[in-house]
């Protein structure tokens, strides 16, 4: 099985607490720093796939680059690919942590929904 990678960022509170979380339940994965390496246009085409389409749950809407670039009102006009382009060459953008493995693609950090998702693996 390929392993799992989390997209994280270090000041990132709930990106530490997914990391803590994944550690203390001995699940392996690879940590890559989101804003310097994000996520390839092939994992977020997956991510989006996990998320029924939804185009918005791949961003992180409540950070400050979302809301220069005025995104909100812009994402429901783009393309996938315009949306990848723009997410895969901005991590800041990107709605974090990002998990991605196989059989497993998950954004944000709820415990309930990572347990379900990485113990029964």
């Amino acid at each position: 099985m390929s392993p799992l990678t989390v997209y994280s960022y270090a000041n990132c509170d709930t990106c530490r607490r997914a990391v803590k979380w994944l550690r203390a339940h001995e699940i392996g994965f690879v940590e890559r720093a989101i804003r310097e390496t994000p996520p390839s246009p092939d994992e977020l085409r997956t991510m989006l796939a996990a998320y029924g389409g939804e185009r918005r749950r791949l961003f992180n809407t409540s950070g400050h680059d979302y809301r220069e670039l005025k995104l909100g009102d812009k994402i429901e006009a783009m393309t996938d690919r315009e949306a990848f382009e723009l997410l895969s060459g901005n991590g800041n953008l990107v709605k974090r942590p990002f998990l991605i493995g196989r059989g497993v693609a998950l954004v944000g950090f709820d415990e309930k929904i990572w347990a379900k998702a990485l113990l029964k693996r």
